[in-house]
Order: structure tokens, then sequence, then C-alpha cells
């Protein structure tokens, strides 16, 4: 039996933080790996500072840091940590307090949705099918605030 890593335990200081980074330059979302796969639950922060996310990354317990690659070449290099599926819902369980950005409307629906809509072995009858989609659509359309 394959044993999953555990997000670890924050403290309240430790988990404000990371929510800020998320509200700042994070994203809580369900998106595609591939093509045809079901979306999957994605937590991401993009940096050009990697010793934040190196930070995240060590108190976490949890997920990689990648490279992003350089659209023009005087741009700064980037990075960005992400952290997918049961792992993610373990950090936004933890986070989901501090967030201040309408990224906290996205964590209370995944909260409240996100496990009983996505079965672990990615077999869907066709009600959890349509229900699936439409937690999709919904937490899809939370987005930020425009101003006129």
């Amino acid at each position: 039996m394959t044993t999953y890593k555990r997000a670890q335990t924050l403290s309240d200081t430790e988990a404000a933080y990371i929510a800020g980074l998320v509200d700042g330059e994070g994203t809580i979302t369900l998106t595609r790996k591939h093509r045809n796969e079901n979306r999957q639950l994605a937590l991401t922060i993009s940096s050009t500072e990697r010793g934040m996310l190196d930070f995240v990354l060590a108190r976490t317990g949890v997920g990689k840091i990648t490279n992003k690659r350089r659209s023009k070449a005087h741009h700064q290099d980037s990075f960005a940590y992400a952290v997918y599926n049961r792992q993610a819902l373990q950090l936004i369980r933890q986070i989901g307090p501090y967030l201040l950005s309408y990224k906290s409307a996205r964590c209370a629906l995944i909260l409240s949705e996100y496990i009983k809509l996505t079965p672990r072995n990615g077999k869907y009858s066709p009600s959890v099918k349509a229900a699936r989609e439409r937690f999709e659509t919904s937490l899809l359309a939370i987005k930020p605030a425009t101003h006129i």
C-alpha cells in the first residue's frame, strides 16, 4: 500500500503568512495536467524569490518548486510552488481562515464539496459526475471583483 505525504501542521503565524502569499501571488483552482483528464485541486504560488518558496516547501512538507520560463531575456528568473489534490486540501484547511481575497470563497466551497465529489479511484457515477461538473463551474466562476 502506498503511503502519501501529509502536509505538516503549521503554526497560526505560518498559516497566515502562507495565506498572504496565496492571496497575493497564488491561486487555488481546479486544473487539468492533460487534456482528457478530470480537473484536480491545485494550490500554487509564483515568485521571483526562491527563498520564500523554499520556506513554504520546508514548512508544509508537501508540493514542489519548479522554474518558470522567462518570456523575455531581461526578465528575472521566476519560480512556482505547486501542491495538488489531497495534499493541497490539507494545506487549504490550514490557511483558509486567513485568506482575505476571493480565494477565501473558493476555499470554503472546496472544503465543503471537494471530498464528497472526488472519488479516490477516479470513477464517477453519472450523478456524482454531474454534481462534480456543477461544482467545477461554481468554483471557477468565483473570481476577483471587478471595479468599474
